[in-house]
């Protein structure tokens, strides 16, 4: 690999992901605030914070560099209400009560911006989407799972590769999307910037 690749990410999700891979990536964490705006549609806010992570990276990048940023989010069912990670219990709690039972979408937006001589040379704009059907739940299942603290730092209040797998009865698309990182997509656009997986 001839450049550098960072991701613009403090997720250890998406750090892992890109580890099985093989790739070879560093780590800055953007510090921007996650704004949502009225009338902003899902699928266009993850497409814009996407795109600031990795703008505020290179903004403060010296050198030649790939930057990869993403932004995942949870849509509600029914209201198509905006499901980011909760602010406390209470809210978790009321996230966890509007998927149950149903189909719900996970959306993540990513970004890949390549960088040279401190101009943007190239950049690609993603977005993917997945939908999860959760088993229903008891009240008491609900309020056993947010006691448990996973909820905390997961848009839509759970988490795949947890605790909250047993509430996921069936996936359609792709799954590390659920996680926060579309791996097969982000794979094969970071091969047309000459990063390759395995390793290789």
């Amino acid at each position: 690999m001839s450049i550098s690749l960072i991701l613009a990410s403090g997720s250890p999700r998406r750090k892992e992901l890109l580890e099985r891979a093989g790739i070879t990536f560093k780590i800055e964490i953007p510090q921007n605030p996650e704004e949502v705006f009225l009338e902003e549609s899902p699928y266009d806010m993850v497409t814009r914070l996407s795109k600031n992570k990795a703008v505020e990276i290179f903004e403060k990048c010296s050198e030649q560099s790939l930057i990869l940023s993403a932004d995942t989010t949870v849509i509600a069912p029914d209201s198509k209400q905006i499901l980011n990670k909760p602010r406390d219990r209470n809210e978790a709690v009321e996230m966890i009560r509007m998927l149950n039972g149903a189909v719900h979408e996970v959306v993540t937006g990513y970004h890949l911006l390549e960088t040279s001589s401190k101009e943007i040379k190239k950049e690609v704009s993603q977005v993917v989407t997945t939908k999860v059907h959760f088993v229903k739940l008891s009240e008491s299942e609900i309020q056993s799972y947010v006691d448990l603290g996973e909820s905390m730092d997961k848009a839509g209040a759970y988490a795949a590769q947890g605790l909250g797998m047993v509430f996921i009865k069936e996936i359609t698309g792709s799954y590390t999307n659920v996680i926060g990182l579309p791996i097969a997509e982000v794979l094969s656009d970071l091969k047309n910037f000459g990063v390759n997986y395995f390793g290789k």
